[in-house]
């Protein structure tokens, strides 16, 4: 009865990996493709842009509001709720949508000086993070058919797993590794299954950190996980905002000037607007172009108060889990070695819709010559 049941179970285990697999294997490999080609795009952009870079200077920054008032000398009626000062050795990066056509507007920290405007829809690495998000669809329904696809294809891990578990574990060790010598049909076959197998448990954590973008239980199931099922109230951010008489200065030049103060050893710093009904949230990064180990302050729209500290190292497990999604998913969190792990991850997870395409198509065409 137990022999029929594994049986059974890896009948049903196999009908699902292949129609699954020949369902969602197209969109699995571009998006796994997409994610290696993407992993080193800062390395590379810095290696072929001027534009990454500024002469460090002893000086401060020019404040948020004069950045924006540059972006409007230039480019007039663009939206610039988001400004992000990148390095005392790199540019300020304004981002934006002029003629709804997302940019991002690099100008010197110091000076002013306009040094580009990043086009997102003629950007190459703009058009590949697309494909790999939402397939260059409409957003909507792309980032379903990827998020779908994600979870198909942690659903054929699962199977995966079952299908390649040997019957008898005396054979487990002739399926940890590839019969190299062997024809190239069974080459091709052990790839498959001993790929997936090393691989599994890292692709289904690149994999539900992608889910995160796409699914709001997600992200909120990633919460609630760090922190044991609780919702911890020093979470949530202020949100009911008293609307009071504005001052002379502009609010978001204290904003960001008092938060460098606070926090003055660290590279990176961002404030973003969203108009009188929303706190000014300013946000901290200790490296440059490293988005982890975030730390935020809120202040009055009008006035400029700080309403709220979130440091880092006051946020909750799961708050931090889901603010490492990226870092994790894209292989940053653990520096170059985790990019690098990131880079390989993605090849072999783009090989196996290949490899399992090819073990089909010769199954299914031995079948046919066994039936003539």
């Amino acid at each position: 009865m137990k022999k029929k049941k594994k049986n059974t179970l890896k009948k049903w285990a196999g009908r699902i990996h292949l129609w699954l697999g020949l369902l969602t294997g197209i969109i699995v490999f571009i998006v796994a493709v997409t994610g290696c080609i993407y992993v080193f795009h800062d390395e590379i952009k810095d290696a072929l842009y001027d534009y990454r870079f500024v002469e460090e200077k002893d000086m401060a920054f020019l404040p948020p509001s004069k950045i924006k008032e540059k972006v409007q000398d230039r480019y007039p009626g663009a939206t610039d709720d988001f400004v992000l000062y990148t390095g005392k050795d790199r540019p300020v990066a304004v981002y934006g949508l002029h003629k709804d056509i997302p940019y991002y507007f690099y100008l010197n920290p110091y000076t002013g000086e306009f040094l580009y405007a990043q086009d997102f829809t003629t950007d190459f690495f703009e058009i590949v993070k697309a494909l790999h998000m939402y397939l260059l669809l409409p957003q909507d329904i792309g980032r379903q058919v990827v998020g779908i696809s994600t979870l198909i294809f942690i659903l054929m891990l699962v199977t995966g797993i079952i299908l390649w578990w040997p019957k008898k574990i005396k054979k487990l060790r002739n399926s940890l590794k590839v019969k190299w010598d062997a024809r190239w049909r069974r080459v091709n076959y052990d790839l498959h299954q001993v790929s997936g197998f090393y691989l599994h448990i890292l692709a289904i954590i690149v994999a539900i950190t992608g889910l995160y973008f796409s699914y709001e239980w997600v992200s909120d199931g990633i919460y609630y996980v760090g922190n044991l099922g609780e919702k911890v109230e020093s979470d949530q951010h202020v949100e009911n905002i008293e609307q009071k008489s504005r001052i002379s200065e502009n609010p978001i030049d204290i904003a960001f000037f008092q938060t460098v103060e606070m926090m003055p050893n660290n590279d990176m710093y961002f404030v973003w607007t969203e108009g009188d009904d929303h706190p000014v949230v300013t946000g901290v990064y200790p490296e440059s172009l490293d988005y982890d180990h975030q730390s935020n302050f809120y202040f009055h729209p009008q006035t400029a108060e700080l309403l709220q500290t979130q440091a880092y190292n006051t946020k909750s497990t799961g708050l931090k889990l889901q603010e490492m999604s990226y870092g994790i998913h894209t292989g940053q969190f653990f520096g170059m070695p985790g990019k690098i792990i990131a880079f390989i991850l993605s090849i072999f997870v783009a090989s196996l819709p290949v490899t399992g395409f090819i073990v089909w198509w010769g199954r299914k065409n031995r079948m046919k010559h066994l039936t003539r």
